[in-house]
């Protein structure tokens, strides 16, 4: 079934692609920009969000496609920067990306009181969504969005609705499939008229996304963590430019949790507690080991710091998923797993290799870096070499799924130093547009069986249960593994 449903998928998307070429392309050619174009013959995930918009309907897929391509190259989309908005937009802070809902989906905010109805500035405010939406889309290809609308404070005076038909628009024609919910905070009275409006314009699908929740609702779609004082959070985020607001990835972390600067250096007691971790292995047999390349002479002291974690580390398959970057490959793709609450806070690997023939540096930040702890969050990756980071909750804080951590990295001159201090004046120097960045979510592990390696701390009994558990599964795990007890939802 599976593979017949991953043929019918591949058929619609060529079909699309190859009648929207003759029936559009060759007429219309000079309405297009040759990047869209190009990106819809080589992105199937892209074909794919316009035609499960549409039902799979290829027709109306091909019609939705023009009208969004048209709109792309009026807009300049691709060429959009910050350059493109006007300053005082970008300070008063009227639209921006930061936090996440229950669900993990990525918040969009919009500020009502912000935004008072002038003809002359409504292109630029339409060309700011565009902006935020494309920036957001360019990064987190197809993971969808929570739109907050925040209509306290608002009045007559902030009533536009040729710009909230254009946001409208941008989820139902120019972002299909982005749009997971769309909250509504506060609202007047006096715009029920216009929201009425708005449903008709949403059409009959898309109006059960449209949340209407004031200080008591709020909480059943957004945690208090991030949410602002006047909606009942506890989230001291304030918005300011510049820089812009980055995914929430501001603040550096340290070896030892809560961050007061890049040191990393473990404490005495991090360094004792460490000595008592033992290895938790999630077997499957059918996933080969990622390869782990020895370290060169010269960077014998980076290896000796590695070997704290490799030494714990004897045999493991390791995580399950990678994602290919230009410079490194990473380890898990998409997240990390952590254990539950019920068997304790565990720890988890990411591993980064370095797949170019330069030295690598590489940075781990993090949306809660008051929660987590990682070893090491700010060093180098030497030529073919792999690393070793290992993740843990913090003084026992809790996993949250609206955690984030951005891993970056650059290629290093092959003259240049990999000390602290050289570290610290490279990422002061290097361009952005150098930067390799990607993304993984936290996961808790509740009843499925996670794809990466988990560490646990004090295990060393295996209870009958699990024993009983993995003769039923059919695996066989030699005992000089010293495997901790497994939890029985694994």
């Amino acid at each position: 079934m599976a593979e017949s449903n991953a043929q019918n998928k591949a058929k619609l998307i060529s079909e699309t692609r190859r009648r929207f070429e003759a029936e559009f392309v060759a007429d219309k050619s000079d309405k297009y920009d040759p990047r869209d174009v190009e990106r819809l013959q080589q992105d199937d995930n892209w074909v794919e969000s316009y035609l499960c918009w549409r039902h799979n309907v290829i027709d109306e897929t091909l019609k939705m496609l023009d009208e969004s391509f048209q709109w792309r190259k009026e807009f300049s989309v691709n060429d959009l920067s910050e350059s493109s908005i006007p300053r005082w937009l970008l300070e008063i802070g009227c639209v921006y990306l930061h936090g996440y809902d229950k669900e993990g989906n990525k918040l969009f905010w919009i500020r009502a009181k912000y935004h008072i109805k002038d003809q002359k500035t409504t292109m630029d405010k339409k060309k700011l969504i565009a902006f935020w939406l494309e920036r957001y889309a360019k990064r987190e290809n197809g993971k969808p969005i929570t739109v907050m609308f925040d209509l306290s404070e608002t009045g007559l005076n902030n009533i536009d609705m040729d710009f909230v038909r254009f946001i409208i628009s941008c989820f139902k024609v120019y972002y299909p499939k982005y749009l997971s919910k769309m909250v509504i905070f506060d609202m007047p009275w006096i715009m029920n008229a216009a929201f009425k409006i708005v449903k008709s314009w949403l059409g009959p699908e898309a109006v059960s996304l449209l949340k209407f929740t004031s200080k008591h609702e709020i909480q059943d779609y957004i945690s208090v963590e991030y949410l602002p004082p006047h909606m009942g959070g506890t989230d001291p985020f304030k918005y300011s430019y510049p820089p812009l607001v980055d995914d929430d990835f501001q603040t550096p972390l340290c070896e030892n949790g809560p961050i007061t600067s890049e040191d990393e250096n473990s404490s005495k007691e991090d360094i004792e507690s460490d000595g008592k971790e033992t290895l938790e292995m999630i077997s499957n047999e059918e996933q080969p080991a990622l390869p782990k390349k020895i370290n060169p002479p010269e960077s014998a002291s980076k290896t000796d710091e590695n070997e704290k974690v490799d030494s714990k580390i004897k045999a493991f398959k390791k995580p399950l998923s990678v994602f290919k970057g230009p410079l490194l490959h990473i380890s898990p793709a998409e997240e990390l797993y952590f254990g539950s609450m019920e068997s304790g806070e565990k720890k988890t690997l990411i591993v980064l290799t370095n797949v170019t023939k330069n030295v690598v540096a590489f940075k781990v930040r993090t949306t809660a870096p008051e929660k987590y702890r990682v070893k090491p969050s700010n060093s180098s990756c030497d030529p073919g070499a792999s690393v070793d980071i290992v993740v843990s909750p913090h003084g026992g804080l809790t996993v949250s799924a609206q955690d984030r951590f951005l891993i970056m990295a650059a290629e290093m001159e092959l003259s240049s130093g990999t000390g602290p201090a050289e570290l610290t004046q490279f990422w002061k120097e290097v361009p952005r547009s150098k930067v390799m960045e990607h993304r993984l979510r936290c996961h808790t592990v509740e009843s499925s069986k996670p794809n990466t390696l988990v560490l646990k701390d004090n295990a060393s009994n295996v209870s009958d249960k699990t024993s009983e558990d993995l003769y039923l599964q059919g695996r066989s795990l030699s005992m000089d593994q010293k495997l901790c007890r497994l939890h029985p939802q694994f």
